[in-house]
């Protein structure tokens, strides 16, 4: 039977200042194979959880390059993974904007609703969010900054052990 914990916002949101603008040598650089994004957000959603979802058909985890789940890299089946996670690891909802916290994730898209880029939220200064990425390395980069027609935010609820 699996129990809840709560996600550990401030983990993730330490992990994520620790490495925005460097690689942990424990994960594989993804920048050149399609971009690392998604990793570093995985990266910091684990950080704040401990835990992860080893189910090799619809599971969220890595353990090397060639041994990973396609939703620990890929934005769109991240969140696939953590709407529809009823299994270990975190979990999340999508809210509006305004609804955000430290350590959510938001994802931009373009005109054709196609998500191709992964934040972690790290602050909020003047209304304004504030996030850690990696591929164009970030480290409180001002959302606004970002060229994109559309986003969606992650609110990360819990998880499950």
């Amino acid at each position: 039977m699996l129990t809840e914990k709560p996600y550990d916002r401030q983990k993730a949101y330490e992990y994520a200042m620790t490495w925005a603008l460097g690689r942990n040598p424990q994960y594989f650089n993804f920048t050149g194979s399609g971009g690392d994004c998604t990793n570093f957000i995985s990266q910091c959603v684990y950080a704040g959880s401990g835990v992860m979802n080893e189910n090799t058909s619809e599971g969220w985890y890595y353990h090397s390059p060639k041994h990973r789940a396609p939703s620990w890299t890929s934005v769109f089946y991240f969140y696939d993974f953590m709407i529809n996670n009823k299994g270990r690891g975190p979990y999340a909802r999508q809210i509006p904007a305004e609804a955000a916290e430290i350590g959510d994730v938001i994802q931009l898209g373009n005109e054709n609703g196609v998500f191709y880029h992964a934040l972690l939220v790290s602050g909020f200064i003047d209304h304004t969010i504030l996030v850690c990425a990696h591929t164009d390395d970030s480290q409180n980069r001002r959302l606004d900054t970002y060229y994109y027609s559309v986003a969606r935010f992650l609110h990360i609820q819990g998880v499950r052990h």
